[in-house]
């Protein structure tokens, strides 16, 4: 039986946005079938089926359901065992005038795959206006840490350093490809419209009397009514499942990009160089009080695994659908679709919640590079003392040595790096030990990383937010809140 929540997922009710969540409410749903019934009318009506202008007017005013209507849906249905018929029935109760012709021809893939399409395409626009927030949001840390010097990690041990800013770039760049990608699937979907109970429009053909023009002009008039700019040339009962397919991908692609950034993130709180915003009042353990667990990118990583293996029921659900269509796609749609849709939902809003009240300490970061940067500019202090004449060879042993004593300090007596100690004690490094200092300044050794995110930011980030549609989004402002 139908209800409020039939088409709702748990996960709506208590994370997702407002929007997201009524997007996929029965309520919407079933307002949406009455105006595809709506629009179908219209058209049959204009290309001369007997259908009269009371009921064209029962049904524009009666396209909203309230609770009693919920009620009498899910009494039909019980009784019925068929969703869509219960709501035909319903909607005829309303919209008496109309009773008779609500439904005129179609099959049940007319109202249930064209709002499918519908929700879809609406769905991928709201996350790709949360998505440019996300962006607009790392994009400005990105360009306040630019030339901060850190320690690259490579197999996650010590590397050269680079920049907390450039970091963050590889971190946009994906983001940027999740746009691009959403934005393709959003703009690639079309419209099922009016296609008939094997996609060969014969029961319209039939309404028309043989007249094909008509039928197709009824296809166009239903599809610009629904504002599509097009609808698929041939389907079968239904629109191809492999649309699903195509419309999830890129959410789970997003996916994998907000779990690295939430991996990272996790990392980088374990060194205590950055953190996810933490309140004055939040509980990190219940037993262990000292603790600031990184509770929102643990989520975001829990929820991306979850977005990511849901492409993988669109994936099945193509590739068993025989012939003309089965049923055993429609359970796991209803569940799939909205889900997907909802999962990336709070994945956006956690993410932009993170990236909006990031803490960098650059004096953790600071004493880190101190730890690595001596063995790290060992070159360095060889080719100074090349250039003041000396022999690179020997040079190279001398610091080979100091730099295993260094290290024996450190990973055996767990003791600082007292390398650069070393060299200012060995007369043989007399000739350059007033460039040391400058030898170890931390950005010098950060290469392009500043040019870089500078240059990217400028060529990349900021014409793909300057879609006009994007801007719109951008403009609000709002910050992203989280109920939990």
């Amino acid at each position: 039986m139908e209800s409020f929540d039939t088409y709702q997922t748990p996960l709506s009710s208590r994370y997702a946005s407002k929007e997201m969540a009524h997007l996929f409410s029965s309520a919407n749903r079933f307002h949406t079938w009455r105006k595809l019934w709506l629009n179908l009318a219209i058209a049959e009506k204009q290309l001369g089926l007997p259908i009269s202008d009371q009921a064209i007017e029962e049904m524009k005013t009666n396209l909203h359901l309230d609770a009693e209507q919920f009620d009498i849906a899910a009494a039909e249905e019980k009784k019925r065992r068929h969703d869509v018929m219960a709501h035909v029935h319903t909607f005829g109760q309303v919209a008496p005038a109309a009773a008779g012709i609500i439904h005129l021809g179609a099959t049940s893939c007319y109202v249930t795959d064209n709002a499918d399409l519908i929700f879809i395409r609406e769905a991928l626009t709201l996350l790709l206006h949360k998505l440019a927030v996300v962006i607009d949001r790392f994009s400005k840390f990105a360009k306040e840490y630019r030339d901060l010097p850190t320690l690259g990690f490579t197999h996650f041990q010590p590397a050269q350093l680079t920049t907390v800013g450039k970091r963050a770039t590889l971190w946009l760049q994906e983001l940027l490809w999740d746009l691009r990608n959403l934005k393709r699937a959003r703009d690639d979907i079309g419209f099922r419209g009016v296609k008939g109970t094997t996609g060969t429009q014969a029961s319209f053909l039939t309404l028309f009397d043989g007249d094909h023009q008509k039928v197709e002009e009824l296809d166009q008039i239903v599809t610009d009514l629904c504002e599509f700019s097009y609808a698929y040339p041939v389907t079968s009962q239904t629109y191809s499942r492999k649309i699903d397919v195509d419309a999830l991908a890129p959410l789970a692609s997003f996916g994998a990009t907000a779990h690295k950034i939430a991996t990272d993130l996790r990392l980088l709180a374990n060194l205590k160089e950055v953190e996810e915003p933490f309140e004055s009042t939040q509980i990190g353990s219940s037993a262990m009080a000292y603790k600031r667990n990184p509770m929102r990118s643990e989520r975001i990583c829990s929820l991306s695994r979850h977005l990511m293996v849901l492409h993988q029921n669109a994936l099945m659900t193509s590739s068993v659908q025989w012939f003309e269509r089965t049923l055993d796609d429609s359970a796991n749609r209803r569940i799939t679709l909205p889900e997907a849709f909802l999962t990336a939902d709070i994945v956006l809003t956690t993410l932009q919640n993170v990236s909006e009240g990031l803490v960098v300490y650059p004096k953790v970061i600071g004493r880190r590079i101190a730890q690595e940067l001596p063995f790290m500019a060992t070159e360095n202090i060889i080719m100074a003392i090349v250039k003041k004449g000396g022999d690179r060879q020997a040079a190279h042993e001398k610091i080979r040595v100091l730099s295993h004593e260094a290290a024996h300090q450190v990973k055996q007596l767990g003791l600082e790096n007292d390398l650069i100690d070393r060299v200012k004690a060995d007369s043989y490094f007399d000739p350059i030990k007033d460039q040391l200092d400058d030898l170890l300044e931390p950005k010098s050794f950060i290469g392009r990383a500043p040019e870089q995110v500078d240059k990217f930011l400028v060529e990349w980030v900021q014409p793909a937010l300057a879609d006009n549609e994007l801007q719109a989004g951008l403009a609000k402002g709002e910050k992203a809140e989280l109920n939990v």
